[in-house]
């Protein structure tokens, strides 16, 4: 993670509108087979995060992720990752959890 941010906004929706109006236009939900067959070429730019105001369960994360083949941005919408079976959201906190440890390995 080149430029690891994080924002806390009243909802998703905000944070998707914020990465929308920096460039972040692909619905990496929708294409999430590129980021699993190919999750070297990604770079998590920001990660936002929000959890219920009365159930922890409620978490969500909003990714602003990069192609680095294409310079292709765009965002990615988890549920709750300790939860989530989604292959291409497990990809995604196994490189926030790669770029912390390249942090601090720096």
């Amino acid at each position: 993670m080149k430029a690891k941010r994080q924002y806390r906004y009243a909802g998703a929706e905000q944070a998707l509108e914020e990465l929308k109006r920096e460039g972040f236009e692909t619905d990496y939900n929708l294409e999430s087979a590129e980021i699993i067959h190919n999750p070297e070429i990604f770079e998590i730019i920001y990660i936002y995060r929000y959890e219920g105001m009365t159930n922890p369960d409620d978490e969500s994360t909003v990714y602003g992720i990069q192609n680095t083949q294409t310079c292709n941005k765009g965002v990615f919408v988890a549920g709750n990752l300790s939860f989530n079976e989604d292959d291409a959201a497990k990809v995604l906190l196994q490189l926030e959890i790669k770029g912390r440890q390249e942090e601090l390995d720096q």
